[in-house]
């Protein structure tokens, strides 16, 4: 067995048996931040709740203003420096589990799996703490235990123009996949989320009666048309493989059936898979929505909120994170995951240094299969030990990478 080999051994059994002995600890915590979750920006109890944890296991712990905290392990000016990045926040949904540790915050729950993202990363942390005190880390880990994932354009943008990305070679996440067996991973090079933003459209008109739409800006109408058409020109206007998807989750107009309303609204999200695509996004959409409307006699407001960009894998940090399910799980443990409409606000780091997201698999095996922000939501705890093994492992290994670290050519 060569050097390399046997190291890659010891670093293997060294995060198992540091994970496996805090196995029942993790459980515990994840359980206790389930039944408190926090929405976002208002994350404290969680940010206090687990620097007290990083704090007993050596780490440097910074707190950040309002909520979220990041943590640095080994010496200050060592390099490289690896980051591991999860998210605290919980979603304004109603959790119908009736599991022991539900929610106990009416209307709100951990409804992404967040809280499984939170305790994983600690557990890396134990599991990281332990390979420092041998000898193993040759250089730095930064932990971003990043607030308001959930809202656009998320909690990113902001530790990023706090500098807290400075310096940070290559970056790593986890997020859940309820549609993913536990024992299992999702791995993908290139894009696997999509970009991800919020548009809400305002009509106002004179309104009138129903009898007499034709002395109206009959706004209904116009809104129903904006709800039609803005995804179907959009369809056209854009490369079909850009993968361009408009839903709308929100109409309002009127309150009686025969009385044309003054104003409406119509909010919804635009999710598009490819980046130059996304660029464009914004204003091809204002522009049509004025143009929609404009036979109507009505007056279009439009706010537009660019979320985030794709999450795109970066070939090297991709390797990194096959290894280390290798490693972990075997290779049976690793499967494609596809790519997702769904945004993640990790695509902010990776658009700033190489890195990659994995999908955790937390599915029973034979048993339901949950979707994400839904209040029925249930994980295999399972789970939270595998995920702290490959976030350590990952990190681990990737500070031992050859050559220059953050090529993004490699």
């Amino acid at each position: 067995m060569s050097s390399d080999a046997r190291l890659d051994a010891r670093l293997h059994d060294l995060v198992r048996d540091e994970v496996e002995a805090g196995a029942d600890a993790l459980v515990a915590l994840r359980r206790d931040l389930h039944a408190h979750p926090e929405l976002s920006w208002h994350e404290t109890r969680t940010t206090t709740v687990v620097a007290e944890r990083l704090e007993a296991l050596g780490w440097r712990v910074e707190r950040l203003a309002g909520s979220g905290l990041v943590a640095d392990l080994g010496e200050r000016d060592a390099r490289p420096v690896v980051g591991l990045r999860a998210d605290i926040d919980a979603l304004p949904v109603q959790e119908t589990t009736g599991d022991p540790w539900t929610s106990t915050v009416p209307g709100v729950a951990h409804a992404c799996g967040h809280d499984v993202h939170t305790t994983a990363l600690v557990g890396a942390a134990g599991a990281l703490a332990r390979l420092h005190a041998e000898g193993l880390l040759p250089g730095r880990v930064r932990l971003f235990f990043q607030p308001a994932e959930e809202v656009m354009p998320g909690g990113a943008l902001r530790l990023i123009g706090l500098g807290l990305l400075d310096g940070v070679d290559r970056v790593f996440a986890l997020h859940c996949d309820p549609g993913v067996d536990v024992g299992q991973v999702g791995l993908r090079l290139g894009p696997m989320t999509s970009a991800a933003d919020q548009v809400d459209v305002r009509l106002e008109g004179t309104g009138g009666h129903t009898s007499r739409p034709h002395l109206t800006g009959d706004l209904t109408f116009a809104l129903a048309k904006v709800t039609t058409e803005l995804p179907a020109i959009l369809s056209r206007r854009f490369d079909p493989r850009a993968g361009v998807s408009v839903v709308w989750g929100r109409i309002e107009a009127g309150r009686a059936p025969n009385v044309i309303p003054e104003r409406g609204l119509l909010s919804g999200t635009v999710r598009i898979l490819d980046a130059i695509a996304w660029a464009d996004a914004e204003k091809l959409v204002r522009e049509l929505v004025h143009e929609i409307v404009r036979p109507y006699g009505v007056t279009a407001h439009v706010d537009y909120v660019r979320g985030v960009p794709p999450v795109v894998n970066e070939p090297v940090s991709h390797a990194v994170l096959a290894e280390a399910v290798s490693s972990v799980l075997g290779p049976e443990g690793r499967v494609l995951a596809p790519q997702s409409l769904g945004g993640e606000d990790f695509g902010w780091y990776v658009d700033e240094v190489p890195g990659a997201m994995m999908r955790l698999g937390t599915r029973t095996s034979g048993g339901a299969t949950y979707d994400l922000h839904q209040g029925d939501l249930r994980v295999d705890e399972r789970a939270i030990g595998l995920g702290a093994r490959l976030l350590a492992e990952a990190a681990a290994r990737a500070l031992r990478l050859p050559g220059k670290h953050a090529s993004r050519q490699a």
